[in-house]
């Protein structure tokens, strides 16, 4: 069915992947897929909010978001899952549908929250992501 399945995470927010994350693996499972698992930092190459940080900061956060992110998956998918890690840098929507294009996926699993006000008006990550994707995309409700 699915041969590579991308998951976005946010590391410091568990409702981001304590209902999909279980899903994601499920998908792989059964279907022999490869799971790979992306999380987003902002973009510091903006000029404006370069100058703010020292030179190298941008690298040193990279790796350890890495780091962060390996921890994450050893404790949370289960052996026998092939997984990539992947850190994506800018806008989380643009990030997701630019990795998800690299990595040939399949299928996109992200979690959703329930919408405010403001997210009608702006449109929340997931409700981009569901428009702009060129593969199938599963939002899971948290």
């Amino acid at each position: 069915m699915y041969k590579n399945i991308l998951l976005s995470v946010d590391l410091n927010d568990e409702s981001s992947w304590k209902k999909a994350l279980p899903t994601a693996v499920g998908l792989c499972q059964t279907s022999d897929a490869s799971l790979r698992v992306l999380t987003v930092v902002p973009d510091f190459g903006m000029s404006i909010v370069n100058q703010y940080f020292p030179e190298g900061f941008e690298k040193e956060m990279a790796g350890k978001v890495m780091d962060t992110l390996k921890a994450f998956v050893k404790d949370n998918v289960p052996e026998g899952v092939e997984v990539q890690h992947i850190v994506g840098e800018g806008t989380i929507y643009e990030v997701i549908l630019k990795m998800s294009e690299e990595t040939k996926a399949d299928l996109i699993v992200m979690a959703s929250h329930r919408p405010e006000l403001k997210d009608y008006l702006l449109g929340p990550n997931a409700a981009r992501v569901v428009r702009h994707a060129n593969c199938s995309v599963l939002v899971v409700r948290d």
